[in-house]
């Protein structure tokens, strides 16, 4: 097997054909929740430098906002939006057994 299909194959899940990477589920989102998501990295590079930034709860706020709004609109899929959770909003999805 050659190195470029090892690559290939190292960069899908096996199971589902999808992509291991899942930053694909970040394109073509809508204007408004991709200011949300700027936003928040923004608020998150000056807390996690140790600094406190006073506007995190309305950035965070905002981003959750825009992230169930998009999701209930059917702009983005259920998968995006946990996604955009779990990466953006440091959320845990819990499992129901």
């Amino acid at each position: 097997m050659d190195e470029q299909k090892k690559k290939t194959d190292a960069a899908y899940d096996p199971e589902t054909g999808l992509p291991v990477d899942k930053e694909y589920l970040e394109r073509g989102l809508p204007p408004y929740l991709q200011t949300s998501l700027e936003n928040m990295k923004k608020s998150w590079a000056i807390e996690d430098s140790g600094e406190t930034d006073y506007h995190w709860d309305i950035a965070w706020c905002d981003l959750n906002a825009d992230i169930n709004s998009a999701e209930v609109d059917q702009i983005i899929t259920p998968e995006q939006a946990w996604y955009l959770r779990e990466k953006y909003l440091r959320m845990k999805r819990e499992e129901i057994p």
